[in-house]
């Protein structure tokens, strides 16, 4: 069964890779003699033609995070892993790879900017503002969240902390070679990885590297700080784009260690989770529309076009390149969530890394992965530190990537007035406040976090809206194939946020109800504008127009 489903949605991934996006690609009319802005507007910092492979892999990591691994297991074991499946290969194929794809070619038309431009230029002014904003503290929320979890597992595990450390060094290194020595891609990068995957074995048995990385957490968030204020502002090329791309190599390893396993043992591994566990998950998770909320990463989500539409954009050599890193991008990252969904099929629930510890979706895959690495005859140990490891560089590269983003959607908002320094410290300043404030015992971003899944699939929604106003007023093409997803998911989040404010707009968690509704209230607004400049205004022109063909 294992092996059979993991086979299937490999099939169907590249089936659609080939003829679905080849036939985006023709309506978008993808030509490689176009300038892109990373030619056009190149200044060596954010603008920067990048090799195809070099900008999946910073695309890939960015967009990763825990989302793909997290989502799907969450969902698994609310519903049963055959709801989650289908989400996960229909959402990737048909909604997230069409929002990924659209996204970065609606930002290089239109001078790498944010897909929040599209909303500008094709919808209005208030539209635009109302979403920045919107973007702009989704992004913060994502600041505050990952910096917690990446501080929090640099602490608990010193080798985790020392390998993270070591690729952030050998990312500038490698910048260094490539753009300024210009030494071979391939060569440097033969070079580099046998450096960070011994790093973990090293990390394991090493007792100097255990005491060396043994800080509290409070001395890890000001570390990563530092670490992501630098990331928002230093030339791309110099150390985000350098360390995103060695990260997803170890995604890459895992891909292929987890597929291998499943090949060669997955007669073997048995199916311990049901396949469908009910309609009702208890609470508010009814499986519409929480299902197409959890799974989030796994399918589509908002924070892809704001990376895609953000940092790819503007690092796009040509744009026939947009299909590989958009809407394969997603594509891979289907297959990762696959694996994911597996783990916990494997298990038959959410495992927890110890007595009296909560259950753990990240601790779940560390598990999965590790069985199929030991099917290699090495030991599981060091698999479950591999598999943490994987998974906390995504968390560590949506930490660094958000906060670039978040800078340019502040000096956008702000028409850039700001600098790229001003908008690094506020954005990182905002989240701080996420951080450190407290209701009670409870850090601000844990009592609102709960609103982020809907939030993130509002903010697909209402890129989908700006991808479809490019597509019908940009292209004057016909945009059905953006249209249907857009409706889905604006109502998707619209119900939730509506189950999350009936259940919160009480007691403590009053200020989550009241987000909720802040939430919903957008989400309305923004569709009435589209509404007014897509449909009431395009109606109002048509007789004027054919009044004029009669004259």
């Amino acid at each position: 069964m294992i092996l059979f489903i993991f086979l299937l949605a490999v099939v169907l991934f590249v089936l659609a890779y080939r003829f679905y996006g080849k036939w985006q690609a023709k309506l978008y009319e993808l030509n490689e003699k176009n300038k892109t802005p990373a030619s056009e507007l190149y200044d060596g910092i954010d603008y920067v033609p990048t090799h195809p492979f070099v900008l999946l892999g910073h695309h890939f990591s960015s967009i990763a995070g825990a989302g793909p691994i997290v989502g799907p297991i969450t969902a698994a074991a609310l519903f049963g892993w055959l709801p989650a499946y289908l989400w996960i290969v229909i959402g990737s194929i048909f909604i997230g790879g069409v929002h990924d794809f659209g996204a970065i070619v609606g930002s290089v038309r239109n001078k790498g900017l944010s897909v929040v431009e599209l909303v500008n230029r094709y919808v209005g002014k208030r539209a635009k503002l109302l979403f920045n904003a919107f973007a702009w503290f989704a992004l913060v929320l994502v600041v505050a969240a990952f910096l917690e979890l990446a501080a929090g597992s640099f602490a608990g595990d010193p080798a985790v902390a020392w390998s993270a450390i070591l690729y952030i060094v050998l990312a500038i290194i490698f910048g260094i070679l490539v753009y300024r020595l210009r030494l071979p891609l391939l060569w440097v990068t033969i070079i580099m990885l046998p450096l960070l995957i011994g790093s973990i074995f090293i990390g394991n048995y090493a007792p100097w590297i255990q005491e060396t990385f043994k800080f509290d957490v409070n001395t890890w968030r000001w570390i990563l700080v530092v670490y992501i204020a630098l990331a928002s502002v230093l030339p791309v090329w110099l150390l985000l784009q350098p360390r995103d791309y060695l990260s997803s190599w170890f995604l890459y390893s895992s891909l292929i260690i987890a597929t291998l396993g499943i090949l060669f043992g997955g007669a073997r591994l048995s199916v311990n989770l049901p396949a469908f566990k009910g309609w009702y998950g208890g609470g508010i998770n009814y499986l519409w529309p929480m299902l197409f909320i959890t799974v989030a990463c796994g399918a589509i989500s908002g924070f892809h076009s704001l990376v895609g539409s953000g940092t790819t954009a503007k690092q796009i050599r040509n744009e026939t390149d947009a299909k590989l890193i958009g809407y394969g991008g997603m594509l891979i990252e289907g297959v990762v969530a696959v694996v994911a969904l597996i783990t916990v099929m494997m298990a038959g629930k959410i495992l927890s890394p110890g007595p009296g510890l909560p259950a753990n979706p990240q601790y779940t895959y560390g598990v999965g992965f590790a069985k199929f690495w030991s099917l290699f005859g090495l030991p599981e140990k060091v698999g479950i530190s591999f598999g943490m490891f994987a998974l906390n560089t995504f968390i560590l590269t949506s930490l660094d990537t958000a906060t670039r983003l978040g800078r340019y959607q502040l000096q956008e908002l702000t028409f850039n007035k700001l600098d790229k320094y001003s908008s690094t410290v506020i954005t990182v300043l905002a989240a701080l406040m996420l951080v450190f404030m407290k209701s009670g015992q409870t850090p601000i971003w844990r009592l609102i976090w709960p609103v982020f899944g809907s939030a993130n699939q509002l903010t697909a929604g209402l890129a989908l809206l700006g991808i479809t106003a490019f597509i019908l007023k940009g292209l004057k093409k016909k945009a059905w194939f953006t249209t249907i997803p857009m409706m889905f998911m604006i109502a998707t989040t619209i119900v939730a946020l509506i189950l999350l404010a009936r259940a919160n707009l009480k007691g403590a968690t009053l200020p989550l109800g009241i987000i909720s509704v802040i939430l919903i209230v957008l989400a309305v607004w923004l569709v009435v504008e589209a509404y007014f400049a897509l449909v009431v205004k395009k109606t109002a022109k048509e007789p004027v127009k054919k009044a004029e063909e009669r004259a």
